[in-house]
């Protein structure tokens, strides 16, 4: 005689609402017309509940190797556990054990991503805080481009899902869909811009230096007073199109020359306050995940985003600037973070 089938999902609620009426197992079993036994067993498996899991007992370490393993992940903070104790000769220790005893000294942290720093940059660095540091931060137009692209940053889209509840769908385009290059600028408590690169342009000398005649200079500069221009510091960084002899020389015939434009050291975005402006607005368009179907909707998205950065943050930037420069002069040139 073949096997009965199993009882289904709807036998199993029936069995239930029945004993909450009061039936017993024999009256339940006529009811559903199966095997008095088969109910029975379900009964009692019910009622003793699922087995408890058993926690086994960690690997033993000693205080010694403990101290050992504390070493090597001060050495090694990119490892995995397993690299960690096989560096230690502490082996038959389950991932488990590793990672608990790990997790009571250390926690799982990203990397930080910042500009290599050797001697000789930490030396320029240290030669331009002294260089600028009596200078009146209020006149410098700090300026740098940004760009944004359609997806954003692919770590920004986590957030808590419920139990039982799916994951939102996030659209996967190659090279983020696409992005859009921006420029800007601050000065004191103003914002300058921003203004859009146009799409497909790639900015050597020749392109960079057009694209501040339409924009900067044309849209901004050329609207404010002599008094201001006299006394206003031009402040970019030393990319290719930047620090360019043909550059130099086109800003030199605007006016922008010799103390007018600041000397930039190398490998310094922390010390751009522009840097954190690009930070807030980057976490307004990109927050809860937010991804962009064109580049002219991500770039409304930053227009917005810049509308509602107001003065007093912008001061706050500008202003941050003297504790910087006597950060990294108590740093010895180190980098001193944003």
């Amino acid at each position: 005689m073949g096997q009965k089938k199993d009882l289904t999902g709807s036998e199993k609620s029936k069995i239930v609402r029945y004993l909450a009426e009061g039936c017993s197992s024999l009256k339940i079993a006529k009811l559903l017309k199966r095997d008095h036994r088969t109910i029975k067993r379900f009964i009692q498996n019910g009622q003793q509940g699922r087995k408890k899991r058993v926690e086994k007992p960690r690997r033993k370490i000693t205080a010694h190797e403990l101290r050992k393993v504390k070493r090597a992940a001060a050495k090694m903070p990119l490892a995995t556990s397993l690299a960690i104790f096989q560096s230690c000769n502490i082996t038959g220790v389950p991932k488990s054990t590793r990672c608990a005893i790990l997790r009571d000294m250390a926690k799982v942290r990203k990397a930080e991503r910042r500009p290599p720093l050797n001697k000789t940059h930490k030396l320029k660095r240290q030669d331009w805080a002294k260089k600028y540091l009596k200078t009146d931060f209020s006149k410098v137009l700090w300026t740098e481009e940004m760009r944004v692209s359609v997806d954003g940053p692919d770590g920004w889209a986590r957030g808590w899902i419920g139990k039982g509840q799916r994951a939102p769908v996030r659209l996967r385009r190659q090279q983020g869909g696409g992005g859009v290059l921006v420029w800007a600028g601050i000065i004191k408590d103003e914002l300058v811009g921003p203004f859009r690169v146009e799409d497909g342009v790639k900015l050597n000398s020749q392109s960079y230096c057009q694209f501040l005649e339409d924009t900067f200079f044309k849209q901004w500069y050329r609207k404010k007073s002599a008094s201001f221009k006299k006394n206003m510091i031009f402040m970019q960084d030393n990319a290719p199109s930047h620090a360019s002899k043909y550059s130099t020389a086109w800003l030199a015939r605007k006016g922008i020359k010799e103390e007018k434009l600041m000397t930039w050291p190398p490998c310094s975005p922390d010390l751009n306050p522009i840097e954190n402006l690009w930070s807030i607005i980057k976490c307004e368009i990109y927050k809860e995940g937010k991804q962009y179907t064109s580049l002219n909707s991500v770039w409304e998205a930053v227009v917005a985003a810049a509308r509602n950065v107001d003065g007093e943050q912008i001061k706050t930037l500008t202003g941050s600037m003297d504790g910087r420069l006597l950060s990294v002069l108590a740093k010895k040139g180190g980098y001193i973070g944003r």
